[in-house]
């Protein structure tokens, strides 16, 4: 991980076409502005989790009803 300190309204630069800019710095975070080009995916790291894990959570629930309902049509099993 690259660590490096930046004053209100200094860039850091990656690539050539994503210029990330200080916008302000307050005791409690920093803002920055970020110009990228539009197919450059730019997501907060604790939403992108967020997401993830409600799509495991969602595709979890989906197996079990869907295990359910193939169980359902299954044809009953003659008693012994």
């Amino acid at each position: 991980m690259l660590v490096l300190s930046r004053r209100v309204g200094e860039r850091l630069i990656i690539g050539d076409n994503i210029v990330i800019t200080v916008i302000d710095v307050r005791s409690d975070g920093v803002r920055i502005g970020i110009d990228a080009p539009r197919e450059v995916r730019v997501n907060r790291a604790e939403v992108l989790e967020a997401v993830q894990q409600a799509n495991l959570e969602a595709a979890r629930a989906t197996d079990d009803s869907a295990l359910e309902a193939l169980r359902a049509l299954r044809p009953p099993t003659p008693e012994a």
